[in-house]
């Protein structure tokens, strides 16, 4: 009886120290800060190089890389809000996932990262911009935007209600990461923290401190502004987001302020446009806003503008107001770095920076995103590890966004389902180079016909070449981005490249049996596709 006594008080012990070393080791985990934005392009990030970098869009953003890992090869699988945001989630493409557009609701029951880091003992919150309706799941604090959400006094879905919050919405949303990480979050559990800003999502409504920025200067215009994709054989002759004739002066660009104006009439949906904003803008906010835009708005209707003078005016205002949003988004940022380095959390917490997807800032005349083209595939990602990723390092590996799950819970150390379909970063972020690292990436978007009327299309892109299907219509496309980074010149029907095309179609297969995706690529009939490019104005 004693020896069994003896037995048992050692087991209790061994046990015992177990435990206090796996606490200890998981009290050394990584605490990991998302940052996360909506359509900020790389081109609009100083420490990406991009035409825009004279104008030092985002110095607080450009302290994060000096001090983490930039990846300059960042793409999405899906260039639109909610699917990305499903595949971060899940670490599945759009067609494993089930958000395969905007329209869809995401099945929160299914397993996601979140779920499993608090499996591992990780205390997790987000706040911001969800854009997949429902509930969020997985999260020990949650405040999220409905929709889209607005930017000056926005609803916010709550676990207890929908309460307004009176502010500006980026302002707001790190405010409350801010309040999290000083009083929120469980003390001695690593945290899982999202904070996802609005910005700088259209109708680009920047807070009131930012208004007269840029207001002196001329924004450096794309080189491409005037480029005519209509007189070319491409798809996107039949896109509606030129800035020429797509973007609104009114919905989109402000112009609404002055009792005389007579912009053209908008025929679409006024529910998510400034002008509806307006409405929920407090008298001395929207007194502001006018003291701001009046001034401007007169001299604009005084000069009368036409064509390309009209174009450029459009753009200047449309690209200043972009980056004014951008500027609340880099003060978040900021405002983050300080409140974890006030904690004494900066030695042990990964910072990420990214957005959904990229954006046309005025590139080949156009607005939003969509295409499987670099201005809009290519997503930001800027994370900084202490102690691990190298400061003001970069990579030129390809990367996607269903690589952040992955990456995720291998830093918590947790298992990492087997049924995800990205690669984890962390051999990357520790300067790694692995001979098995992918060589190639796949996409896919599938919101076609709606809103830009940019069709379904799929394709694949490695380093040097880029191939694309738009398979409702047949029609092919293929860049060498070496020698056309612009991706100005189609060149699948030039011989030169006919050896490289089926290399490309059989790596493009290849990614299809690998990530199971067998969606409907049917080629429509003629009189489908003419009768839905008849609509495009």
């Amino acid at each position: 009886m004693h020896i069994k006594k003896t037995i048992l008080v050692f087991l209790f012990a061994l046990f015992w120290i177990s435990s206090t070393i796996s606490n200890a080791i998981a009290d050394d985990r990584p605490n990991i800060l998302f940052v996360f934005s909506d359509d900020h392009a790389t081109h609009a990030i100083g420490a990406y190089d991009g035409w825009l970098k004279s104008v030092d869009p985002t110095p607080q953003i450009d302290e994060l890389a000096s001090q983490g890992i930039v990846f300059k090869n960042s793409f999405c699988t899906n260039s639109i809000c909610g699917p990305s945001r499903a595949v971060i989630q899940t670490g599945k493409h759009s067609h494993k996932n089930g958000f395969m557009n905007n329209g869809n609701s995401f099945d929160w029951n299914q397993q996601t990262f979140p779920k499993l880091l608090q499996n591992a003992g990780y205390t997790t919150a987000i706040y911001g911009k969800s854009h997949l309706k429902g509930k969020p799941q997985g999260y020990d604090d949650w405040k999220v935007l409905p929709g889209q959400g607005q930017y000056y006094n926005p609803d916010m879905i709550t676990p207890e209600g929908k309460p307004r919050m009176e502010g500006h919405c980026t302002d707001i949303v790190t405010d409350l990461a801010v309040e999290w990480l000083k009083e929120g979050r469980e003390e001695g559990k690593p945290f899982m923290l999202m904070v996802q800003h609005k910005a700088p999502h259209r109708n680009w409504m920047p807070a009131l401190r930012h208004l007269d920025l840029y207001a002196d200067i001329e924004m450096p215009e794309p080189k491409t502004l005037f480029d005519k994709w209509h007189d070319n054989a491409s798809p996107a002759r039949f896109q509606e987001l030129e800035i020429d004739r797509h973007m609104h002066l009114n919905y989109d660009l402000h112009v609404n302020l002055l009792p005389n104006f007579k912009s053209k009439p908008f025929s679409g949906s006024l529910d998510k446009s400034a002008w509806r904003n307006m409405q929920r803008m407090s008298p001395a906010q929207l007194k502001a806003w006018r003291a701001a835009f009046e001034p401007r708005d007169r001299a604009f209707e005084e000069a009368k503008l036409t064509g390309d003078a009209l174009v450029r005016w459009k753009y200047q205002r449309y690209a200043k107001n972009y980056l004014r949003c951008v500027k609340g988004v880099d003060e978040s940022v900021g405002a983050l770095m300080d409140t974890i380095d006030d904690f004494g959390l900066t030695d042990n917490t990964v910072v990420i920076y990214s957005s959904d997807q990229g954006f046309y800032i005025g590139d080949h005349g156009w607005y939003d995103k969509r295409w499987m083209y670099d201005e809009s595939l290519k997503m930001p990602l800027i994370v900084k590890w202490p102690g691990v990723t190298e400061p003001g390092s970069h990579s030129e590996d390809l990367v996607q966004n269903l690589d952040y799950a992955q990456t995720f819970l291998e830093l918590a150390g947790a298992e990492i389902p087997s049924d995800m379909q990205g690669a984890s970063l962390v051999p990357l972020l520790k300067g790694q180079h692995p001979d098995d690292w992918r060589q190639s990436i796949y996409y896919h978007y599938y919101e076609y016909p709606s809103v830009h009327m940019v069709p379904r299309h799929y394709g694949v892109r490695n380093h040097q070449f880029k191939l694309i299907r738009f398979y409702q219509f047949d029609e092919w496309e293929f860049y060498d981005l070496v020698n056309d980074p612009d991706e100005l010149t189609n060149e699948y029907e030039n011989p030169e490249y006919a050896g490289r095309i089926a290399e490309m179609k059989t790596e493009l297969e290849r990614l299809r049996d690998l990530y199971e995706d067998d969606s409907d690529v049917s080629v429509q009939s003629k009189e489908w596709q003419t009768n839905i490019r008849q609509r495009t104005p």
